[in-house]
Order: C-alpha cells, then sequence, then structure tokens
C-alpha cells in the first residue's frame, strides 16, 4: 500500500469518525427530547431525517472507503457491493431533499407574520412528517437502478468498467444511459440546491432587516442591547455556503466520473471525500446555535458526577 493510500484512509477514517460523532450527538439529543416528554420543535422533525440521512451516508460511503483506502479491497462481494452504494445514494439524496425542506420550513415560518403562520404551525408536524416520509419513497424510487450498475471489486482496465472505487466498481450500461443518468441527477440536484440558496438569503434579508428597525429603535438608548439575530445570520450563511460548496463539487466530479472512461482514483477519491464533507461537519455548526445542545450535555455531565460520587 503506497504512502498517497495510507493518507487517503487516514482523511477518510478522521472525517467519518468526526460525522458519526457529530451526527450520534444530536440524534441522542433529538431523541432524549422526545423520550423525556418535552415538545419537539417543527423542525427538529426534519433535523432528524438529517442527520439520519446523513449517518447512512457517512456509514454506506465513508466506512467502506477507509477500509479499501487502508488496502482492504475484497471486503463485499457483489451483492454487498449494490446494498452499499443503494444505501449511500439513497441517504445522499435524502440528506440533500430534507434539508431543503429545513430551508424552505424555517424561510416560511420567518418571513410569513404571525397572524398567517397560526393556522399553517399548528398544522406543520403532520405536513413536515408527510413530506419527510415522500423524501424516503422518492429517493428509494429514484435509484432503484443503481444495484444494477454496481459490480465487486474488480480490475478498473476491464471491459465495461467505467470507475474502480477500490471496493466496488461502476460498470457502463452505455454512452445514452450514462449521460441521461447524470443529467437527471445534477438536473435534481441544482434544482434542490438552488431553493435553498433562495431560501436563505430570503431569511437574511428579513434578518438584515429587521436588524436595521431594531438600530434605530435603540439608537437613542444609553444602553442599547446586541441584536441576537446576527448570530442566526451567521448560522444561516455558514450552513448554506457548506451546503453549496459540499454538493456542487461532488455533483460535477460525479459527472465527470460517470461520462469518464476509467477515470483517475484521485478523481473517485476526491469526489468521496468531498461528497462526505456536508454530512460530517454541518452538524457542529447546528450545535453550535442551538442552546439545548449545551444544556443537554450539561445535564449529562452532571449525572456522570452524581453517579461516580
Amino acid at each position: 500500500m503506497g504512502s498517497a493510500s495510507m493518507e487517503n484512509g487516514i482523511l477518510f477514517l478522521i472525517q467519518t469518525g468526526v460525522g458519526i460523532l457529530g451526527n450520534s450527538s444530536l440524534l441522542c439529543l433529538y431523541n432524549f427530547t422526545l423520550i423525556t416528554g418535552h415538545i419537539l420543535r417543527p423542525s427538529d422533525l426534519i433535523l432528524n431525517q438529517v442527520v439520519l440521512a446523513n449517518s447512512l451516508v457517512l456509514f454506506s460511503k465513508g466506512i467502506p472507503q477507509t477500509m479499501a483506502a487502508s488496502g482492504l479491497n475484497f471486503f463485499l462481494d457483489d451483492a454487498g457491493c449494490k446494498f452499499v452504494c443503494y444505501l449511500h445514494r439513497v441517504g445522499r439524496g435524502v440528506s440533500l431533499s430534507t434539508t431543503c425542506i429545513l430551508s424552505g420550513f424555517q424561510a416560511i415560518k420567518l418571513c410569513l407574520n404571525f397572524s398567517r403562520w397560526v393556522e399553517v404551525r399548528i398544522r406543520s408536524p403532520t405536513f413536515i412528517g408527510s413530506c419527510c416520509f415522500l423524501c424516503w419513497i422518492l429517493h428509494l424510487l429514484l435509484n432503484i437502478l443503481v444495484p444494477l450498475t454496481v459490480n465487486g471489486p474488480q480490475n478498473s482496465t476491464n471491459t465495461g468498467v467505467n470507475s474502480n472505487f477500490g471496493y466496488c466498481s461502476v460498470l457502463i450500461l452505455g454512452k445514452l444511459i450514462n449521460k441521461l443518468h447524470a443529467i437527471m441527477f445534477s438536473f435534481i440536484e441544482v434544482i434542490q440546491i438552488g431553493l435553498v440558496v433562495w431560501a436563505s438569503g430570503s431569511m437574511v434579508l428579513v434578518l438584515h432587516r429587521h436588524k436595521k428597525q431594531v438600530e434605530h429603535i435603540h439608537s437613542s438608548s444609553l444602553s442599547p442591547r446586541p441584536y441576537h439575530g446576527v448570530r442566526a445570520t451567521h448560522t444561516i450563511l455558514i450552513l448554506v455556503s457548506m451546503f453549496v460548496s459540499f454538493y456542487s463539487l461532488p455533483s460535477i466530479l460525479i459527472a465527470c466520473i460517470s461520462l469518464t472512461v476509467n477515470p483517475g482514483q484521485w478523481l473517485v477519491d476526491t469526489s468521496v471525500l468531498v461528497a462526505s464533507g456536508f454530512p460530517a461537519f454541518s452538524p457542529f455548526v447546528l450545535m453550535t446555535s442551538d442552546a439545548r445542545v449545551s444544556r443537554f450535555f450539561f445535564a449529562c455531565l452532571l449525572c456522570n458526577k452524581i453517579v461516580f460520587v
């Protein structure tokens, strides 16, 4: 095993471990909130699905890629490769779609005035649950053909093999089919990324206008209070920047891999590393913006101290 493969394996291991830790922590928080009888926010229902989808991406792609980069290339058979790749595509699609739903939900809640939002807010848990359920069903059906394009590990120079991920190989079904497949999924992802950018931009504009109004009201005050919307604005900007970067670049790289015969291993590894960036690091941005996280960890530390005393 070369030094480059070892370095890639270490990078995949760190990214996957950090991502699983972050998503597991958020999942524990939301389930703890539900078990203790507290009322979940409507957005928590969406975040729960985002975390589940992110975890599915990391388990189905990060762990196998780490093992492959470490020199273990034949740990999955043909059926295992098909199943793992199918789970990864479903998880990635659901993560993207539920993040889009989350951005739209937050934008509607922030942009509409309270009187118009009351009825929608009361019925929102039902709508949100249905939307998340439809997301899973949609991506389970959209990716139904993925197992047909995946085979067990084999030499990437063999006829009919488009790219080799180390533990699985992607087959060429035909240039036209590959192009249509790449165009369809790229178009869906571009639409969803555009919706996230539009919703996030709307929220930033609303928060900016509100900040100006607050500054005007408190301009004559001797002790002006800090505007807490700045933190929300920064969180939105960081999340949308991560989202656009970690989903746009992999979409381009995946399209290049699909349209290129025998792409270089560096291109395959780069696409995997970048594609796992948002599922791995977005939970920590969400943690910093949620005050319940600090209370949850403080309660856990307090319980541990009581047990050991």
